[in-house]
């Protein structure tokens, strides 16, 4: 607050229909965090009421400011919300070790009617004796999450101005990458999970058109499948979310645009690269040995 005027004068200087913006979206954004200082994180409802004010406000408030600029359509609500909820869920569902163990006092927002199936009590989730339940919770959680995705790409895909879809786009496929990762893995419950440098740059660098998106969004849609354990209490939901997401990115007809990017750093698919690298080489020092004359 200390540097409160400095927002101040920038925001008095911007044009009104910016400013209108971005009044009405902090006026709503404040009243919601207010309102969850003392309230927890109960429900389903609860979870997705308060992404919303933290981060589907911000969808909102983005739309409007694009279309305050005249850059594009105004978006409708709903999808603008996605966008924000898409992003914040994933958050959530990656800091968990951090918020958990936040000093003096943690403020956790995932949800108690998901977590309640699983453990007594939520911060259980990180001891070794429950890891089994801790995974199966994680799922869940990520599942919820990719319910976001079908608007997050009908939003994503009405934008008509590079800027404003290269802004929008990169936390888009950096978030479906995150969950990728974080799905049925242990380590959210160790340390820090997140996508390698080298592949965040390459999103970075290669997310530019929608057939990029569909792309990525696709690609790492097959990794999350092919993680679904199917003993899983989730399963069947899992794979149907992710059969939906798949479905609307063939249905674009831009996959055979894409950069596939993704999949080619899937671990699984480099380490049977040097598996089949040892074999040749194995044969062909074989050979090589055969063909020695003895001594």
């Amino acid at each position: 607050m200390d540097q409160f005027h400095h927002v101040s004068t920038a925001f008095l200087e911007l044009e009104e229909s910016y400013q209108e913006a971005i009044e009405d979206i902090t006026k709503k954004m404040g009243a919601g965090m207010a309102k969850f200082i003392l309230k927890e994180v109960e429900t389903v409802d609860d979870y997705d009421e308060y992404c919303h004010y933290v981060a589907g406000l911000v969808g909102l408030g983005l739309s409007k400011l694009f279309h305050a600029s005249g850059s594009e359509d105004l978006a409708p609500d709903d999808l603008s919300n996605s966008m924000g909820l898409f992003l914040q869920k994933t958050n959530i569902i990656r800091d968990y070790l951090e918020d958990i163990n936040e000093i003096p006092k943690c403020r956790m927002f995932w949800p108690r009617q998901i977590w309640s199936k699983y453990v007594n009590k939520l911060e259980e989730l990180k001891y070794e004796e429950n890891s089994e339940k801790a995974v199966q919770c994680l799922n869940d959680m990520v599942t919820n999450a990719l319910i976001h995705v079908e608007d997050c790409l009908k939003y994503m895909a009405a934008l008509r101005a590079p800027e404003n879809f290269r802004f929008c786009a990169i936390p888009q496929v950096m978030a479906i990458g995150t969950l990728a990762l974080c799905y049925n893995n242990i380590e959210v419950f160790r340390g820090v999970v997140k996508m390698r440098r080298g592949l965040t740059a390459k999103v970075i660098h290669q997310t530019n058109t929608m057939a990029d998106v569909y792309g990525a969004f696709f690609d790492f849609s097959c990794i999350l499948k092919s993680k679904v354990d199917m003993n899983d209490p989730n399963a069947e939901k899992t794979r149907s979310r992710l059969n939906v997401i798949q479905k609307t990115c063939r249905d674009s007809g831009l996959l055979n645009k894409r950069k596939s990017y993704v999949i080619k750093n899937n671990p699984r698919y480099n380490s049977a690269l040097i598996v089949m690298l040892f074999i040749i080489l194995a044969i062909i020092f074989a050979y090589f040995s055969a063909k020695r004359p003895n001594n």
